[in-house]
């Protein structure tokens, strides 16, 4: 199998950066999630450096929604990432961590009054799904004394190859305002007393495998910017989104690098905007390629039992990774106590939970597998414990950390008790 960089083989065992895996499980316990931190600062770096080859004036906004671990917004930080977050939790944690309001974006279909209050609060500018929304922020920047900054979230109708759950650009998505009333959009934000219309935002999509779609999108946000810049809008920024995918079957899929999507993308951005005569930073929001490979999710195996398939019986299901249950996703698995061993069986590698659906690989080839044996599903980086859930009152796993030598706890395991700590008893049944 061809692994990432930051995976390997050593004595047999699968090895994440310098760690071994099941040294990892035995100390902290599975099933547990290990993020490599070195990992994660060279994909940035990568997106960071093929942007700026070809345009100077780069912001990189980590999508908070793929894994919103502290630690990891804190690593992300620390290399000059904003970020793009989705609620006011993603807000706050981004605040927290260290990443400043002018490099964060709040995004999203369906914002209560409490989270534009929030936004308006710490200053960070709002993407506008609607002009609903938009006459809410006026009211609200205008009892707290402010001026909201904004863009509107443009939606390009544009169609992608990637499965119809996360395609965000269609015609007929939730996100964002038709292309071509996004005009009349950003003239009803001008006649607002409270509202400064800085920017423009898309997002088209997720797990993204070639870069035409986002240089199609491009060329409709150019379009778009030209005729703002002509109505008078100074554009600030011009979010192209994120999607970019990875290639999660690691011997058959090739996915474009953060080059190959600079090269498609960014010479028509930085052509299009001298064109105008303007000069915005270019915004880009990769979540999936940035965080997606750094992970994997290591799980024991309970039993083995043979009946129409083989079904390995493991101790984490989608109550912990609920993609190949949600988007019929697949994830490679490596069985890490024998990672140098040949395939000899076809395995199903089934979950916990009270699911028939609950299986998170089918039909695997892999080394003979016997209850103990450690299992490592890789590339959960994304959407992986963010997504998780209690379902079964189950408490979700911990998760660590590893960065050269050092490792650490980055959450810690939940227990029932915690599982039970925000339910309250009826006086009734006291």
């Amino acid at each position: 199998m061809n692994l990432p960089p930051h995976l390997g083989v050593r004595d047999g065992h699968l090895t994440i950066g310098r760690h071994d895996c099941v040294s990892l499980a035995e100390r902290f316990g599975v099933p547990l999630y290990v993020t490599d931190e070195q990992r994660i600062i060279s994909r940035y770096r990568e997106y960071r450096d093929a942007l700026a080859a070809y345009y100077p004036y780069v912001q990189v906004l980590y999508a908070a929604k793929a894994n919103g671990n502290l630690a990891v917004l804190r690593t992300l930080a620390m290399t000059g990432a904003g970020a793009d977050v989705f609620s006011s939790g993603e807000l706050v944690l981004a605040l927290r961590a260290g990443i400043p309001p002018e490099k964060l974006l709040f995004n999203g279909n369906s914002k209560s009054i409490a989270d534009l209050a929030l936004a308006v609060e710490k200053g960070v500018a709002v993407s506008v799904d609607s002009l609903d929304e938009l006459h809410q922020l006026d009211r609200v920047a205008g009892e707290a004394g402010k001026t909201a900054r904004i863009s509107f979230r443009v939606n390009p109708a544009l169609e992608v190859p990637t499965h119809p759950k996360i395609a965000t650009g269609l015609a007929t998505s939730k996100f964002g305002i038709a292309h071509e009333r996004i005009p009349d959009a950003y003239r009803e934000a001008l006649a607002c007393g409270n509202i400064a219309p800085v920017g423009v935002h898309c997002h088209i999509g997720s797990q993204i495998l070639a870069t035409d779609p986002f240089a199609r999108a491009c060329r409709v946000m150019i379009r778009i910017a030209g005729e703002l810049t002509r109505m008078g809008v100074a554009l600030e920024f011009i979010d192209l989104g994120g999607g970019l995918g990875i290639p999660y079957r690691h011997e058959t899929e090739v996915a474009p690098t953060p080059a190959d999507y600079a090269a498609a993308v960014v010479p028509i951005f930085r052509d299009g905007v001298e064109e105008l005569g303007i000069s915005p930073q270019l915004w880009v929001e990769p979540g999936r390629s940035l965080v997606g490979d750094s992970s994997i999710l290591l799980t024991r195996v309970n039993s083995v039992k043979k009946a129409h398939r083989t079904f390995v019986n493991v101790d984490a299901g989608f109550n912990l990774l609920v993609r190949p249950v949600m988007y019929d996703a697949y994830h490679e698995v490596v069985v890490a106590n024998k990672a140098s061993s040949p395939g000899k069986e076809t395995y199903t590698i089934a979950g916990p939970i009270c699911e028939t659906g609950d299986l998170l690989a089918s039909d695997r080839l892999l080394p003979e597998l016997a209850a103990g044996d450690i299992v490592a599903v890789l590339d959960t980086g994304a959407y992986g414990f963010a997504m998780s859930s209690q379902y079964n009152s189950r408490p979700r796993c911990a998760e660590v950390v590893v960065s050269g030598e050092r490792v650490s706890l980055m959450r810690r395991a939940e227990t029932v008790e915690d599982v039970a700590a925000a339910m309250v008893t009826p006086d009734w049944q006291k």
